[in-house]
Parts: structure tokens; C-alpha cells; sequence
């Protein structure tokens, strides 16, 4: 990949927090990091000389980059450390072991154990985490154990041994902190109970405990202690701030492939996360294009097994938005809430930001096609019957009915084409009537067009309401246009769109591209017939004084106005300033007009 294409990727990345990938030339990742924002981490390594001869040669060795877009910088983190540990990238600092960041675990067995740990052991027992910081897996626990009595023995409690009475109360129990599990003086039901509990603050559910620490502190606070009421509101500090889990890495989702899609009007767009050991290890992007109607599901299934077999994939379990067969040996799951649902928004945010990225990129190098899109998307929009190759937009101006003028700018393939620009002195209409004005444009440009034999336009786009749209509409009725031509007009106030003969207007979304289209013609013929409306006004102006001199012409009016700016500046200039500019005749039949002694 070229210099100039790697600045094209680095220049289109996202603003958001993720984890960025460099590769070499032969496709392998050197280097995986971690971001607040991509864009801005990423572009630094190209923006410098680095003092650093280690950083230099992996900027030298830098032949493509890859980027996955995560929710947080925490998950950015922890999934930077999983890439880590499975690409073991030749730049990066080697993870030695999995006991990186802490987890809190429910231990599987009989009243269980809750505790935080930094490695997992397949034996059932519930995960939760990991997480970014000691001192949060510490202070929840604190959180538990305040509002839970539990046992923290590693006594093996099976019925049968407490029944024998093999085991005695220790010194938690007479402090208060157990019921005594392990002489029977606790219920398994209660302590069950507990955990349920315990599970759903760790889930992030902890709405009843907030409330019972709130009413703890109350009481302390009303009892004068003040100390007890401080902790106690630290520790509510502490569960409202708590980020309960990452979306990146969950230990309950194994071996699973994700695949999920965005698409327009001609390509898909499909995102593929692989996870492994309840982390994702990798992320890939396919673009496809549709040649015919073979509708998603088909293209979904296409992109799965292609991918599936490109990366050597043999995952029991799939995770799609969309249900979708890939034969009897595939489980598909279409998640629709938690953690798993999680994860296909997750990867449905990377296919959107690849398709972001594409286009980008296509605007840049593939002009054509990105203008084909989005007249495609404006077809589709608007539900012509055609693609708006030709469009043509109108709009009016005047100075409280003074000076009356319109425009008509012309786009060909969703560019402006200013050959074609018209302006229109209005003729017909006496006063500030914008519809009258609008219904006279529209006739002359398309019986003019009619008469020359020209291509009309697919679509008119007229600046305004309803009111507008109507006028312009009987113009088009009358040279019998109207089932040939689309026309639609564009309201400044919440810039919805009417059409013909329906007064219920169409908002389109504000970020749409075909909305933005409409609005760059609007602007472009608001701009267009503004200055020649102005042009209009000074020209009258200059006229009513300049041209009223009996034996000054244009040319020797333009001259002055030229040099000297304006009527104020040359009504005061001396006969000599005159002289040398336009001669010595014509500078007297000046002088005199603005100089004579009025009556």
C-alpha cells in the first residue's frame, strides 16, 4: 500500500475509542494499540520524526492499518490486551500469562464462595470482569460484604460433612460477618437468595441495594454518626460510577462466530468478529457488491462462508443479526437481548463505520460511484421513477417587491453544471407575489426548453412550501409536464419536503445524503439568484444617476464606477480628477450635472 493510501485510511478513521492494528507487507500484524480516539492516536505516528529507532522502523514496516471501534477506552484496553496475547505482535510488549486483569468469581459449589481472581477455571463457576482496576473489584466486594454476610472459608460444605458436624464456627462468624453455614446455622435457600442478589448488582442491577444504603445512611446521619454515614455514601459514590462489565470480553461467550451487515443502495458492508475464550481475537470486513436481487440473506450466508473459510474457522455457534442457514453443523443464534445481544451491536457498529470509511475513500479515488450512490439514494428517497441524472432548482428574490428576480441552477450527476445556469427578470408580475413569480419562471424555462428541443430534467426542486410548489405545478400543467417531470419543494423552516397534491410533508433524515444534495441546490440557487438580484439593484441605482446625463454612455458610466467606486465619491471628485479619467468633454457634462445651482 502507497504512502498516499495509508494517509487516505489514517485521514477517514474514526473519532471514537478503539483498538488499531498495523500490518506489514506481507499482511501480518506488527503492532496492536489501544485509543481514545483513533484518529488522533494513530495519525501521531506519521505526524513526526520519533526519537524513539524502535517507533521509526514499525512506522517504516507500516503497509496497511485495521481498526475495530469499541464503546469505551476500557474496552479498547482489555481488547488490545486479548489481540495482544493472540497475535503476539512483533512491536508490542509480550503479555506472559492470562493473569492480567482481575475477575470477581461466584465459585461453583455448595454456599458459594464470591471473590476476585486473575484466572479463570472451567469448573462452572460464574466470571464476571475483567476490569481495568484493582481498587474497583476491591471496593465491590467491600460493597457485597457490607451488605451480605458470606462465608469465606474454603471448607468444602457438602450436606453430608456439615451433617457429621466435621466442621466449627471460626472468628467471621462470632464478628458478625457469617451465619455459620458450616455447623447448619444458615439456610441454603437464604444464602441462595443472596447470591441471586449478589449476581444482579454485578450485572449492574443494583437499584435495591442503593436503596438500602441510602436508607442506612439516613439513619446514621439522623444518629449523629457522621463518620459511618460518610463511608457508607462512598460506597454509593462507588456503585453508581461502576462500570459493571466489558462487551469485549465476557467468559460465558466461547468459540462463537459474529457476522452482521450495513448496506446502500449497490454494496454490503459485512463485519465478522471471532471470539475465543470469551474474548474477540479477530475482527474483519468484507465488501460486496449485489449484482441482482439476491436479497441480504443470501449475500449474509455468501460473506459467512467465505470468511468462515478464509480465516479457518470452524465455530459450533454463530451470532447473527439476521437469521440465516448455513447448514446442520452450524448453530445460528439471533440475539435479542444481553451480553450476546451486545456483541451484534458491537459488530454492527464496526460494519457501519467500514461502510463510513468506504465511502469516504470512494468520494475520494472512485468519484463516479459516489455520486451514482448517492443519486441512487435520492431516487429511492424521494421514490422517483428514475435516477435524477438532471436536476434543476428555483428560487426567488426581491427587496419588498423592488427589483424582482429569479434563478434556475442546473446539477448533471449531482454536479454543477454553470454553463447551464439561468437567470430571470420577472416580467409578468407587479409586486412582492412569489408564487406568480414562480409559476412565470417555471413556464418560460420549459416552453423555452420545449421549443429548443432540449433534454428536460428528472427532477425540479423549488425553493418553498406548498404554496410555491403549486404555482410552479400549474406552470407544468399547462405545457402538459406533469406526469413527465418530478417535482418536489424544499421548506427552509424544518427542511421538509413537499410533494404534488399531498400536504403531508416527507422529513428526511438531517445526516441524509440525499437531504444534503437538495440543500446544496437550494443554497446553490439561493446564492445564484441573490447576486443577480443585487447585481439588478445596483444597476438601478447607478442608472437612475449616471444614465440620466445627456451624452454619458455605458462605457464612460462603467469607467468612472470602476475607478471611483461610487455616485457619492465621483459627485464630489474636481473637474481635473474627470479629465484624466474620461476627457475633457464628457468630464464637464459630469461636473455639471453635480455641481449645477438647483433652483
Amino acid at each position: 500500500m502507497t504512502k498516499i493510501e495509508l494517509n487516505n485510511i489514517v485521514k477517514h478513521l474514526p473519532n471514537s475509542p478503539g483498538v488499531y492494528q498495523f500490518l506489514n507487507s506481507d499482511e501480518v500484524i506488527i503492532y496492536v494499540g489501544k485509543a481514545k480516539s483513533l484518529i488522533k492516536r494513530v495519525r501521531s505516528y506519521f505526524k513526526q520524526i520519533h526519537k524513539d529507532g524502535k517507533t521509526n522502523s514499525l512506522v517504516k514496516n507500516i503497509h496497511n492499518i485495521r481498526h475495530i471501534v469499541v464503546k469505551t477506552e476500557s474496552d479498547a484496553l482489555l481488547l488490545e490486551n486479548s489481540l495482544i496475547k493472540k497475535f503476539k505482535p512483533k512491536y508490542n510488549i509480550l503479555l506472559k500469562d492470562d493473569k492480567t486483569y482481575p475477575w470477581i468469581c461466584i465459585k461453583n459449589e455448595r454456599f458459594p464462595r464470591v471473590f476476585y481472581t486473575r484466572k479463570m477455571i472451567k469448573d462452572g463457576s460464574d466470571y464476571y470482569g475483567p476490569y481495568t482496576s484493582l481498587r474497583v473489584v476491591k471496593t465491590i466486594l467491600n460493597i457485597i460484604s457490607s451488605l451480605y454476610k458470606l462465608r469465606t472459608c474454603s471448607y468444602d460444605l457438602n450436606d453430608q460433612k456439615v451433617q457429621n458436624n466435621k466442621y466449627k464456627v471460626c472468628l467471621e462468624f462470632h464478628l458478625g460477618n457469617c451465619l455459620g453455614p458450616c455447623e447448619d446455622l444458615q439456610e441454603e435457600e437464604n444464602y441462595n437468595q443472596n447470591i441471586i442478589e449478589i449476581k444482579d448488582i454485578l450485572r449492574g442491577n443494583f437499584k435495591n441495594s442503593l436503596h438500602s444504603f441510602r436508607r442506612e445512611m439516613k439513619v446514621m446521619a439522623d444518629d449523629l454518626k457522621f463518620e459511618q454515614a460518610n463511608l457508607i455514601k462512598s460506597k454509593i459514590n462507588a456503585l453508581e460510577n461502576y462500570q459493571y462489565k466489558s462487551t469485549v470480553v465476557n467468559p460465558k461467550i466461547s468459540n462463537v462466530d459474529v457476522f452482521s451487515y450495513s448496506e446502500d443502495e449497490n454494496f454490503v458492508y459485512v463485519n465478522f468478529l471471532q471470539i475465543s475464550f470469551g474474548s474477540i481475537v479477530r475482527s474483519f470486513n468484507l465488501e460486496i457488491k449485489s449484482k441482482i436481487d439476491e436479497g441480504i440473506k443470501k449475500i449474509l450466508e455468501l460473506a459467512a462462508i467465505e470468511i468462515r473459510l478464509k480465516f479457518a474457522s470452524n465455530s459450533p455457534i454463530i451470532y447473527c443479526s439476521i437469521p440465516i442457514d448455513l447448514g446442520e453443523n452450524v448453530s445460528i443464534e439471533v440475539p435479542k437481548i444481553g451480553d450476546k445481544k451486545k456483541i451484534i451491536d458491537l459488530s454492527h457498529k464496526n460494519a457501519i463505520q467500514f461502510k463510513f470509511d468506504r465511502l469516504k475513500q470512494i468520494k475520494i479515488v472512485d468519484p463516479e460511484r459516489h455520486q451514482n450512490r448517492i443519486l441512487g439514494r435520492l431516487k429511492e428517497d424521494l421514490n422517483l421513477d428514475k435516477i435524477p441524472v438532471h436536476i434543476e432548482c428555483f428560487d426567488n428574490s426581491n427587496t419588498q417587491g423592488t427589483n424582482p428576480a429569479s434563478a434556475c441552477v442546473v446539477f448533471r450527476d449531482g454536479k454543477p453544471s454553470k454553463k447551464d445556469y439561468r437567470h430571470f427578470n420577472i416580467k409578468t408580475v407587479t409586486g412582492p407575489d412569489d408564487y406568480a413569480s414562480m409559476e412565470e419562471v417555471v413556464f418560460r424555462r420549459y416552453s423555452r426548453l420545449l421549443s429548443e428541443g432540449s433534454d428536460l430534467p428528472e427532477l425540479i426542486i423549488i425553493d418553498g412550501g406548498k404554496g410555491q410548489l403549486s404555482a410552479s405545478l400549474k406552470s407544468l400543467i399547462k405545457l402538459g409536464l406533469e406526469s413527465k417531470i418530478s417535482i418536489i419543494g424544499i421548506a427552509k423552516r424544518l427542511e421538509e419536503i413537499y410533494f404534488p397534491n399531498d400536504s403531508t410533508p416527507l422529513f428526511l433524515d438531517k445526516k441524509s445524503e440525499s437531504l444534503i444534495l437538495i440543500q446544496k441546490l437550494r443554497n446553490e440557487a439561493h446564492r445564484f439568484s441573490l447576486k443577480h438580484h443585487r447585481n439588478k439593484r445596483s444597476e438601478n441605482a447607478f442608472t437612475n444617476e449616471l444614465n440620466s446625463i445627456k451624452g454619458i454612455g455605458d462605457t464612460t458610466m462603467i469607467t468612472l464606477l470602476k475607478k471611483f467606486k461610487s455616485n457619492d465619491k465621483i459627485s464630489k471628485l474636481r473637474f481635473e480628477d474627470l479629465q484624466n479619467s474620461i476627457g475633457k468633454s464628457k468630464a464637464a457634462l459630469v461636473f455639471n450635472h453635480y455641481n449645477a445651482v438647483k433652483p
